[in-house]
């Protein structure tokens, strides 16, 4: 059974433990004393093995931390850093490339400007796919050594509060953390640049898929008195239930702040986690206010943040000030060197040199799968809508049901999708999407509008006795 690491959810909350003890073994045997974040030296264990980095896009840190990684393991490297030098440039397929490329290495890390690119290389592959940043998507290996980094720093991960600052918007690693920080049960404290807060498709999984609620600032204010200048704080109970298939979570707002957020609860910061404006990600044209915010050694004098870790997945250009560079609280670069450490281990796991790390199989998908075709990814960074991959790639999503309509997730970028009509497949009829349903009907049809739906070959549902 072949394990790939697409998303954070992808490895249990057990399975990312095990990774950080192993990475915990490898500094306490590779590392120096002057240097105890840093590894040095060679283990003999990835001797017979060959990991190939393909980056379709530029990168420093995540890079050449897989290819020390593997290094340090003993094994050898294949690196392609320039998609120019690569069959992409004359039109091959993703899936293609990766078929090829799995005959001459066993485990293939990718990086890729379009959402969802790494899923289709992991569908296609029989060896390892690891996903090293696909474009807004998710930054996986990033928030592994995120959370390693805090755990190290703070012991635990439970109950920290993360202040999460800039580009929530665009930044991937802020969309892989937030899930795993909602997982091991920290607040996320959301404080965004104007225009790039989280966007409503993460917000929404947030409280659908980790029972992580947005309290709101006047809420908190109100029941516990704690000023903070943010717009909402997301709390997970303090030991999350098991979620049935379609439930809802009953419970809001104020209901739960005596459950989730004790008393000066948000007296302290635990970690500030600072990025940079993704100007990459931004359309042409796009005009950004210059005032983008700035941590410095002046915000880090409020109280709340005396004992603060700041964090950033760098690079850093105008966002983190390099007055903090010798501040005990940042641990930015200390944040980077864990990378080697932590990859070791997701390699070790994920070729089976420590098999026992990654025994199980993949944890299960939480929606029924759709793939009838009715419906396209409606986000425009989404892999589906490259050329190049639209001569084999077929719509594929997910079902989510909420309290009153259903939703499309796409399997590959993970957008979320609000389709305008549903239907039946066994009576052609279709209606607005508005009805509660108890049990999704595996003749189910989704359609994001009526056109879509009569071209499908379906005519508007009318109950008895309609004109």
């Amino acid at each position: 059974m072949v394990r790939h690491l697409i998303t954070i959810d992808d490895l249990s909350e057990g399975e990312i433990q095990a990774i950080f003890r192993l990475a915990d073994e490898f500094l306490k045997d590779l590392a120096t004393a002057e240097t105890p974040h840093r590894i040095r030296g060679r283990k003999n264990l990835a001797g017979d093995f060959i990991l190939a980095t393909l980056f379709y896009e530029a990168s420093t840190r995540t890079r050449f931390s897989f290819e020390s990684a593997m290094y340090r393991l003993g094994g050898l490297i294949l690196s392609s850093a320039d998609p120019k030098t690569t069959s992409a440039a004359k039109g091959e397929t993703i899936a293609d490339t990766v078929r090829v490329l799995q005959n001459y290495a066993d485990v293939i890390a990718i990086r890729h400007p379009c959402e969802g690119a790494v899923r289709v290389a992991a569908d296609y592959a029989d060896v390892p796919i690891i996903n090293a940043g696909d474009g807004g998507h998710e930054h996986p290996t990033q928030t592994l050594c995120d959370l390693y980094t805090l755990q190290r720093e703070k012991g635990t991960l439970r109950d920290l509060n993360v202040l999460l600052w800039g580009d929530l918007r665009n930044g991937r690693t802020v969309h892989s953390l937030v899930y795993g920080l909602a997982r091991f049960g920290a607040r996320i404290i959301p404080m965004p640049a104007e225009g790039f807060g989280l966007p409503e498709h993460v917000t929404r999984r947030l409280l659908r898929d980790y029972d992580c609620t947005p309290l709101t600032n006047d809420e908190v204010v109100k029941a516990r008195g704690d000023k903070f200048p943010v717009d909402a704080v997301y709390v997970t109970p303090e030991k999350p239930h098991q979620r049935s298939l379609f439930s809802d979570v009953p419970e809001k707002g104020s209901e739960i702040l005596g459950v989730r957020l004790p008393p000066n609860a948000l007296a302290k910061i635990d970690a500030c986690y600072v990025t940079r404006l993704q100007r990459e990600r931004l359309a042409d044209g796009t005009v950004v206010d210059s005032s983008y915010p700035v941590i410095d050694a002046a915000f880090l004098k409020d109280r709340r943040y005396k004992s603060s870790s700041v964090m950033h997945p760098l690079p850093r250009v105008e966002e983190l000030g390099y007055d903090l560079d010798n501040d005990e609280r940042a641990v930015y670069f200390k944040q980077a060197a864990y990378g080697v450490p932590v990859r070791m281990a997701l390699i070790a796991a994920l070729l089976k040199i420590r098999p026992e790390l990654l025994a199980g199989p993949a944890p299960t998908k939480k929606h029924l799968p759709y793939t009838k075709g009715t419906m396209a990814c409606e986000n425009t960074k989404c892999v589906t809508g490259l050329a190049s991959e639209q001569r084999y790639l077929k719509s594929h999503f997910l079902i989510i049901s909420e309290e009153v309509r259903l939703l499309a997730r796409c399997q590959y970028c993970e957008h979320e999708m609000i389709p305008e009509f549903v239907g039946r497949q066994s009576t052609h009829k279709f209606e607005p999407n508005r009805t509660r349903w108890e049990t999704i009907p595996d003749d189910i049809l989704l359609f994001a509008d009526e056109e879509s739906a009569l071209r499908f070959g379906c005519s508007p549902y009318k109950k008895k006795g309609s004109a």
